[in-house]
């Protein structure tokens, strides 16, 4: 046993916040430009728009591809994050969403390389998914391990935070590209977005491989008690954990319908909106979540993680047949209205705090992998819940629901799954950081897993 292990450096919070709010709206750019383009341009450039419908089928379903990689994804770099440190997943992963959706951006299309096309996108999608994979729970990791006990919400909220704001900068870059004669934007417009993520490479790299390794897990390190193998201490001593978690993060089924079901449908032939007035929506909403998500996370910190996730979980799928109701409606100011509130106020109670929420189920030993494994489950149903949407809308329906009301429905079980499982959490918000996630099997100061 190490009695007197060696002095590790104190948190950085601020220093940790800035790099994981600039590095995750950087990282999360390059996903969500996917989002929209999968919504509105993919179906014409990269499959057989003959059949409308099936092509559009087949996009949305690109979309959700990302999402099935991203739990493969989850197992390696969170072993590798609870193995080696936080710093270096935040920076292979940034660089690997950079470089993949750069090319992206070069691919040919179906018309000049035929099925060929469509193939090489659905593999450049799940490298964002890998990468997507580490980012969140290596961010949410670096923060929650160098923020102060009692700021833990507040500050891991930055992450989400910056998530917020790439989705902001992606949708910004679309608007005049969506607004380009259609000829110019099948041809070349779309790849705009993409290929500018070589900078957004750059710039996240050069900000993030300046930040220091946490605290607790230096502290590990020090007291020779990393674990040689992180999965196995994991699934041995958190798996309960790990099962709350995908459950929990099931709530992501609002994200994913709000920013690309929604916004396909809303601008389809059937509804007609026009497709730059639906971005500003998605523009409102995340610059109101920008405020939203701070507040919500402080308040978190004084009354519990539980209250607030809850508010989220409950009130989103209320707020989802509102938004879905109002864009059936045609009516832009009450699409707006409830855009602006279902994405920008009453989702972010839950998506704000849900760093510090997961974050504080599992002991520093495994806290990465158990994160990244568990959201990532639950995201990727989340991210398949846009295609399943549009089988919902389709006309054999789905449990006997059709439209836009089927799947508000199919939103509310998924949010209630997610609710149930917060609600049977234990709250944690006054637990010491060095206590976390602590089940009775952790070793003995100096022992090696």
């Amino acid at each position: 046993m190490t009695e007197n292990p060696p002095a590790v450096p104190q948190g950085t919070p601020r220093k940790a916040a800035v790099a994981a709010w600039i590095g995750s709206a950087l990282e999360y750019y390059d996903f969500f430009i996917y989002g929209s383009a999968a919504a509105l341009i993919f179906s014409k450039v990269f499959f057989d728009d003959s059949d409308p419908a099936t092509a559009t089928l087949q996009s949305l379903a690109s979309f959700g591809v990302a999402y099935a990689a991203r739990p493969v994804g989850a197992v390696i770099l969170g072993h590798v994050g609870d193995r080696f440190g936080r710093k270096k997943i935040m920076v292979f992963t940034l660089i690997l969403m950079g470089v993949s959706t750069f090319l992206i951006g070069c691919l040919p299309t179906r018309d000049q390389i035929g099925g060929l096309a469509p193939v090489l996108l659905v593999l450049l999608r799940i490298m964002q998914g890998l990468s997507a994979a580490g980012e969140q729970a290596s961010a949410n990791s670096m923060t929650l391990e160098h923020a102060p006990a009692d700021r833990r919400g507040y500050f891991t909220s930055f992450t989400l935070n910056g998530t917020q704001f790439g989705q902001i900068l992606a949708t910004l870059v679309f608007i005049p590209v969506a607004a380009l004669p259609e000829e110019q934007l099948l041809s070349w417009g779309w790849r705009i977005p993409f290929l500018l993520s070589v900078v957004v490479a750059v710039v996240g790299w050069i900000i993030r491989r300046r930040l220091e390794e946490t605290p607790a897990f230096e502290r590990e390190v020090a007291q020779g008690t990393v674990p040689k193998m992180p999965l196995a201490v994991l699934f041995r001593d958190h798996w309960s954990s790990v099962l709350r978690v995908m459950c929990a993060a099931l709530i992501a089924t609002v994200s994913t319908i709000f920013t690309v079901w929604a916004l396909n449908y809303a601008t389809s032939d059937e509804i007609g909106l026009d497709r730059a007035t639906m971005l500003w929506v998605s523009i409102a909403a995340n610059t109101v979540a920008l405020v939203a998500i701070p507040l919500w996370a402080m308040l978190s910190d004084r009354i519990g993680r539980k209250p607030v996730f809850l508010i989220g979980a409950v009130g989103s799928p209320i707020m989802i047949f509102a938004y879905l109701a109002a864009i059936n409606s045609r009516s832009y100011p009450l699409v707006f209205a409830t855009g602006i509130l279902t994405l920008g106020v009453v989702y972010s109670a839950s998506n704000g705090i849900w760093p510090s929420l997961y974050g504080e189920m599992f002991s520093t030993r495994v806290r990465l992998s158990g994160m990244a494994i568990g959201t990532q489950i639950g995201f990727a149903i989340a991210g398949f819940a846009v295609a399943s949407a549009a089988g919902i809308v389709s006309p054999e329906g789905w449990l006997g629901l059709r439209g836009w009301i089927g799947v508000g429905v199919f939103t509310a079980i998924l949010c209630a799954i997610s609710a149930i499982a917060v609600a049977t959490a234990r709250e944690t918000h006054r637990v010491p950081t060095e206590e976390l996630g602590l089940t009775g099997r952790e070793p003995v100061t100096g022992a090696r897993a």
